[in-house]
């Protein structure tokens, strides 16, 4: 077993568990130096010291035994808010994006699934960006009814982050430069999560070749999600009849978004004056907009996920299978799919929580 035991994923496990070297140390009994020497594969541990290491990263034996697993790096991965989160909660969602990754390559080679789709417009200004991809998916102006539907019909890998921090709202990422990938944090509103999708978009055509950190590639990205979302002659068409919260709560539940993102974007193309602009930023937050969504909207999440395990349910199989292939937790793919399978014993047998309109293009591998 020494022999086959494989450094770099004891350093995945130990980031995805946000625990230092000293910590593990302690808990397991041996040295700092020890675990120090592990992770560098200038020593592999016995078969006991193995065991007790799973046992406190709560991941099995076999995931030590295992290839390298690629992961998204903090050169290549964008984070929405890179400048307030740590080191360790950076890693840690970076581990969770290499499980992603690991069990996207599983869903790859059993099902097809729809090719990318995302091009590269880097050689454009946000606004304009926004507007031709709107033309080469030929999505016209209206209001994108599911935006992760749409993302996973054009080859977005996407994936739900459950963190328990909100400084890691949401981050994108290329696998091996040719794969699309973004993670949502659940714990944000409906409405804030869709415009995080539209965010990552946002890195993902702008910033494909570039390092997509830093003040002006955020808000880039930004002004590209908005854009995208709301298109300037749609809102400037619907959006000078905005008076007051209650007019923006009905252009906000048109176009899917918060109230807030809504009168941002309608200031910004011109819609609305700067006074009224002021006012009903006042009028929104004393409401208390700023922290919350009133009447919010159901969260999107995943139809790739949903059929895929559909698919389990329908030969007996469930996330423990797919759990005990990977070789990692059952609880980190749970973490990873919208919770459209809840989490109770027997969950191999359990339907779905919600039903879906059966759309897009994954099919079984024959």
């Amino acid at each position: 077993m020494n022999e086959k035991f494989n450094p770099s994923q004891l350093l995945v496990a130990r980031q995805r568990r946000k625990i230092t070297k000293k910590a593990l140390a302690d808990l397991v009994g041996l040295s700092q130096k020890s675990i120090v020497n592990f992770e560098l594969g200038t020593l592999a541990p016995s078969e006991e010291s193995l065991s007790l290491l799973a046992d406190a990263l709560s991941f099995p034996v076999s995931f030590f035994l295992q290839p390298d697993m690629e992961l998204p790096t903090s050169s290549n991965a964008s984070f929405r808010s890179f400048s307030r989160m740590t080191a360790g909660q950076r890693d840690s969602a970076l581990a969770a994006g290499g499980i992603a990754f690991h069990l996207s390559d599983w869903i790859a080679q059993r099902f097809h699934t729809p090719a990318v789709d995302v091009p590269d417009l880097s050689e454009h200004a946000p606004e304009a960006a926004a507007e031709t991809l709107r033309q080469v998916w030929e999505l016209g102006f209206s209001p994108i009814k599911n935006l992760v539907h749409l993302l996973e019909s054009k080859g977005v890998r996407v994936f739900s982050l459950v963190e328990d921090t909100r400084e890691v709202n949401a981050f994108s990422s290329w696998k091996s430069g040719a794969t699309p990938f973004v993670f949502l944090n659940t714990v944000k509103s409906a409405e804030s999560s869709r415009f995080d999708a539209a965010h990552e978009l946002g890195h993902l055509v702008l910033h494909r070749h570039a390092d997509p950190k830093g003040k002006d590639a955020e808000s880039e990205a930004n002004a590209f999600a908005s854009a995208f979302l709301m298109p300037k002659s749609e809102v400037l068409a619907r959006a000078w009849g905005c008076k007051s919260a209650s007019d923006v709560m009905a252009m906000k539940k048109r176009w899917n978004v918060s109230a807030m993102a809504f009168v941002y974007r309608a200031h910004r193309v011109g819609a609305i004056s700067d006074w009224l602009y002021r006012s009903l930023c006042i009028e929104l937050s004393s409401k208390g907009f700023r922290t919350r969504e009133q009447d919010g909207a159901d969260r999107e999440t995943s139809l790739v996920l949903r059929k895929v395990f559909d698919s389990l349910k329908s030969k007996g199989e469930g996330v423990q299978t797919l759990a005990s292939d990977l070789k990692v937790p059952a609880e980190e793919i749970y973490k990873l799919i919208f919770g459209l399978v809840p989490v109770t014993l027997g969950a191999d047998n359990a339907m779905p929580l919600k039903t879906a309109k059966r759309t897009g293009h994954l099919t079984l591998v024959k």
